[in-house]
């Protein structure tokens, strides 16, 4: 199924059930992982699923290349799928694409979390999610040597280089994701970057690029709204500090100083554009490094349909990912 089949007005496709559940409507199907390569599949990477909490019916995908490189170990990305925190999963097949695409390209260990979505779930349940999968990681490498510890991790994971990243609503769980991992021990595992590809963030004042992109196709203000109405914790606004950084929480208090290298990716055709500098400039301002990556061409979403626009973001990532130190 090629992504330039479906209308860009299809990506926040649901509907709100009387019971406070959503019926889903997803353009692109859901796909098994690739735990062996069939004769004529274009695949570069191997992928398997691993429970994460049954309880919660959750899981990882993990991604490793077709051909890692011979005695060299690899970085370990974390990835969290978009969805404005109501849609998709680690299955669907654009984010399962994305995955195999930037663990054969980097080459690197991806781990694709299936998070507890809203409203079924809200904020901060995907948060908890992040945080179990990190932790899962942790005692995987506690036990590196040992004969419970995950098999290609084992074999292939450099535990000193993990990262954090995530597009849109997935870019706001690697945020707080991060931010909450700086208050507990995650030893021997080191989160030393965080990647956030147009991350999804926004207030209650509007900025011009909400203004301007109103009716954006792939993510308009009504839709936004409404996907943040159904995520946040109820009884609150878009001033939450799960919504807006800026603003600041208890969630960021003394923290954001403490945050690894940052890398953003942002698109002059996003409605939440603006919103994404404006958090860039106040990370710096509080002395994080920051690597920004914005172009006036491009949307929410690009990376989907044009495969330019993925490559050149694999290629930023695999800069960032491989200059960090």
């Amino acid at each position: 199924m090629l992504a330039s089949s479906v209308k860009l007005t299809d990506l926040c496709d649901f509907v709100e059930n009387p019971d406070g559940s959503l019926t889903r409507n997803s353009p692109f199907p859901d796909v098994p992982p690739t735990e062996q390569i069939t004769p004529g599949s274009k695949e570069l990477s191997l992928s398997k699923d691993i429970p994460l909490n049954p309880n919660n019916k959750t899981f990882l995908r993990l991604f490793r290349p077709l051909n890692p490189p011979q005695n060299t170990k690899l970085p370990l990305i974390i990835y969290f799928h978009g969805g404005g925190f109501v849609l998709y999963s680690a299955a669907t097949l654009v984010f399962h694409q994305t995955c195999s695409d930037m663990a054969s390209h980097f080459p690197a260990l991806v781990l694709s979390v299936d998070y507890r979505l809203a409203p079924e779930h809200r904020l901060p349940a995907a948060y908890e999610d992040a945080m179990e999968s990190i932790k899962w990681v942790q005692k995987q490498v506690l036990d590196i040597n040992g004969p419970s510890c995950e098999p290609w991790f084992k074999e292939y994971l450099d535990f000193s280089r993990c990262f954090l990243m995530g597009m849109s609503a997935g870019g706001n769980i690697a945020y707080h994701a991060n931010l909450l991992a700086l208050n507990i021990d995650i030893k021997p595992l080191k989160i030393i970057g965080l990647i956030l590809n147009v991350p999804y963030f926004s207030a209650v004042t509007r900025t011009e690029s909400e203004k301007t992109l109103i009716h954006d196709p792939v993510l308009p203000l009504a839709i936004s709204d409404r996907m943040w109405a159904l995520s946040l914790p109820e009884d609150t606004d878009r001033d939450h500090e799960y919504c807006n950084p800026i603003v600041g929480g208890s969630l960021e208090k003394n923290k954001i100083e403490r945050l690894p290298r940052c890398f953003f990716r942002g698109y002059g055709g996003d409605p939440l554009v603006d919103k994404q500098k404006k958090l860039v400039k106040m990370l710096e301002s509080r002395g994080v490094y920051v690597v920004a990556r914005f172009d006036e061409d491009g949307f929410h979403g690009v990376e989907i349909f044009d495969p330019a626009k993925a490559k050149a973001l694999y290629d930023y990532v695999k800069e960032f990912v491989y200059t960090t130190v």
